[in-house]
């Protein structure tokens, strides 16, 4: 109480708290009210916050002695109740804890962080900014997109009168009084053609600059196409991979099912042991029983099976060649050592049968590129060959027609490929100029070729009744019929494997000669060939297609005979072509042919008249069609492809002038050609068999 009422302590007292209150509210105005303010948007905190402001103010601010600051003390006593909260100093003490991220958590919204997290830009995109290479403003450019005001020819009459004579007046004002009137016009117009030139330049600029903009968009398109099309091919070989997978699983669980009856006919037949009686005598054991020989358990024990990988036609249609341009290359395989005699596949990316002057019949996997067999049975070339799923029809020199399933065989894809420069060392070992030591070590070093054994089981069916060459065959279901060098037509039963019909062509020809003189006929019926040079080598039989009872068939004496297997009579001939038919396709309403008489012709089957026609500069020797295109082997080193729809022609193989820029020795002939939804094969000359987009 002495010192409280001691003037002098007093006065000190004051002096020493008011220097100590004055350094804690600086400390906590520079602490305290930034975080508070910053980031505390709590009641009692900003009620803190605005008393610690208001003391602070008022200690650094000068004070008079006359009068007694009365909001000091009640600023101090709300600063020590404030203080003495729990919750007020915890916040305080969190805020000193708390990292720069937290507080900025605290501080900004969910909303407001996601924004800038999305617009965001880091450093290495705004470095890899193109750089403006024009050298017009954004604002030239906004100038040069305003439409010019053209001048209006007349003014209406009511509108003539009314502010003429003012709009003169100004017109007049901006006139020199010093230069001739047509002078200053002139130099008005030439300042206007001047901006108006101007303007030109800035659009020609802006077009270029859409146009490099365009470009680099069509750029960025193709990458991203070639990206999503190679992701495509990994998808088809994922998928082929899958098929083969579930073929295998298919084949163990038959496997496992055979067992399993085995097993259980087995214990069927096993008779049980008898018990021996021991009143009746025992029967010595050289005795022998009849029910020992008869029921012998070692004849019904089933013979061991040989487990093996079955070919099967694919599950799901490849579509990646459809995405390619047309007239890219997929493959190029070296088939055969010889010219293409026949080839035919079943699908795009399947199984391809091809035959050649080698003697030799060989089945690809079109997927990989590579042989997996050989099909053995003939004792010639095959001259003609179709593939139907898994069935394979062929015929022969050797005057025979010969059934295959592939389905039976089992599937080793060995590396058989005949390159190039296989074919090449074979030539100079022939010639002598080549180290004979050299040349069987190369032998040696190939490939072995496909198993024979692979497709041994093969061969359903062989038909002999032909008594010379087999030229052109056709089969559909059940049915097939074959064309001979015999001048006959044979009808095949595929279920018993056996021919139910014969057709002589030559009968039919004379017969109809007879009641009807053709121009490929003499005048005492006998045969005659046409066209402007005699095809001794031209086959008699040169094309076939049979659809139920329906057959069109095209010889060499130029004509296409359709012909009804019901009765064995000709119903209708065409005649327009002036050499032998070498192919022939029909679908429901048109009939294709080509012939040696350089000419394709389009029949309407309705009206028996030439629907189209279209000349090449050599003979035709392979045609077919699809749904869009016709494609045609004509003597050259390209395939002739015709678009139907837009009526287009074009080339499309190895030999284009787009290829042959490579300075590359100039590929061979194509002479057989087969398409199937826009995917091309074509057999050459020298054995290779090109593989197309079309």
């Amino acid at each position: 109480m002495a010192g409280r009422n001691n003037p002098a302590l007093t006065g000190e007292d004051d002096s020493i708290l008011g220097t100590g209150i004055t350094v804690f509210s600086q400390q906590m105005s520079n602490d305290l009210e930034y975080r508070i303010l910053i980031f505390g948007k709590t009641r009692h905190v900003e009620a803190f916050g605005r008393k610690v402001t208001t003391t602070a103010s008022h200690l650094i601010g000068p004070l008079s002695d006359s009068v007694s600051p009365s909001h000091y003390s009640q600023a101090m006593t709300g600063i020590s109740r404030e203080l003495r909260r729990p919750g007020i100093q915890q916040r305080v003490f969190s805020y000193a804890q708390s990292s720069p991220s937290e507080l900025v958590r605290s501080k900004l919204s969910i909303t407001e962080i996601q924004h800038r997290a999305l617009t965001f830009i880091p450093d290495d995109i705004l470095r890899s900014i193109p750089k403006d290479e024009n050298s017009y403003s954004l604002f030239q450019g906004f100038q040069a997109t305003i439409p010019e005001e053209e001048e209006e020819p007349q003014r209406k009459k009511g509108n003539r009168r009314h502010g003429s004579r003012g709009q003169k007046l100004l017109e007049d004002s901006h006139e020199d009084p010093n230069v001739p009137p047509s002078l200053a016009k002139m130099k008005k117009e030439r300042d206007k053609l001047q901006r108006r030139l101007k303007m030109m330049g800035v659009r020609k600029n802006m077009c270029s600059s859409e146009i490099r903009e365009v470009d680099n968009k069509i750029s960025n398109l193709n990458t991203m196409r070639k990206i999503v099309l190679d992701r495509l091919s990994g998808l088809e070989d994922d998928e082929l991979k899958l098929e083969h997978e579930l073929m295998e699983m298919d084949v163990r669980l038959e496997d496992l099912q055979e067992e399993l009856e085995d097993a259980a006919q087995l214990a069927n037949t096993a008779t049980p042991p008898t018990e021996l009686d021991p009143d009746q005598g025992i029967e010595p054991p050289d005795a022998p029983t009849d029910t020992f020989m008869s029921a012998s358990i070692y004849e019904k024990l089933p013979s061991p099976k040989s487990k093996r990988h079955k070919m099967t036609r694919r599950k799901s249609a490849p579509i990646r060649h459809e995405h390619f341009e047309p007239g890219t290359s997929i493959k190029a395989v070296p088939a055969h050592n010889d010219m293409i005699t026949a080839l035919d596949f079943d699908a795009p990316f399947g199984t391809m049968v091809t035959s050649a002057l080698d003697d030799t019949v060989r089945v690809w996997d079109l997927n990989q590129g590579r042989c997996i067999g050989l099909l053995e049975g003939h004792r010639a070339s095959v001259r003609c060959l179709q593939v139907e799923d898994a069935l394979v029809a062929t015929g022969s020199i050797d005057a025979s027609v010969r059934i295959w399933d592939l389905s039976r065989a089992e599937y080793i894809p060995y590396d058989n490929h005949i390159s190039k420069s296989i074919l090449e060392e074979d030539e100079e070992a022939a010639n002598g100029d080549e180290d004979p030591d050299k040349a069987k070590a190369a032998k040696s070093s190939r490939s072995e070729p496909p198993s024979r054994s692979s497709f041994a089981d093969c061969e359903i069916f062989c038909l002999e009744a032909h008594v010379d060459e087999v030229t052109a065959l056709h089969f559909r279901g059940n049915t097939l019929v074959s064309g001979s060098s015999d001048k006959t037509l044979r009808q095949w039963d595929l279920e018993k494997g056996r021919c139910v019909q014969t057709l002589d062509v030559l009968w039919a020809a004379a017969q109809a000669s007879a009641t009807q003189p053709s121009a490929m006929s003499t005048a005492d019926g006998t045969w005659r060939n046409p066209g402007r040079v005699h095809h001794a080598a031209a086959d008699f039989v040169g094309a076939l297609q049979s659809f139920d009872a329906a057959l069109a068939c095209g010889t060499a004496d130029g004509m296409v005979r359709l012909w009804d297997l019901r009765s064995g009579q000709v119903g209708r001939s065409l005649v327009g072509h002036t050499g032998p038919i070498t192919s022939l396709q029909f679908d429901d309403t048109r009939l294709v042919t080509g012939s040696l008489d350089r000419s394709i012709r389009i029949w309407d089957l309705r009206t028996g008249g030439i629907f189209d026609a279209y000349a090449y500069d050599h003979p035709v020797t392979s045609m077919m069609f699809d749904t869009r295109r016709i494609v045609a082997a004509a003597g050259e080193n390209v395939v002739k492809v015709y678009d139907t729809t837009d009526g287009r022609y074009w080339d499309c193989g190895a030999g284009t002038q787009e290829l042959l820029e490579d300075e590359k020795p100039a590929p061979a002939i194509v002479e057989q050609v087969r398409i199937k939804d826009g995917y091309l094969i074509e057999g050459r000359k020298d054995g290779t068999v090109g593989v197309w987009t079309c």
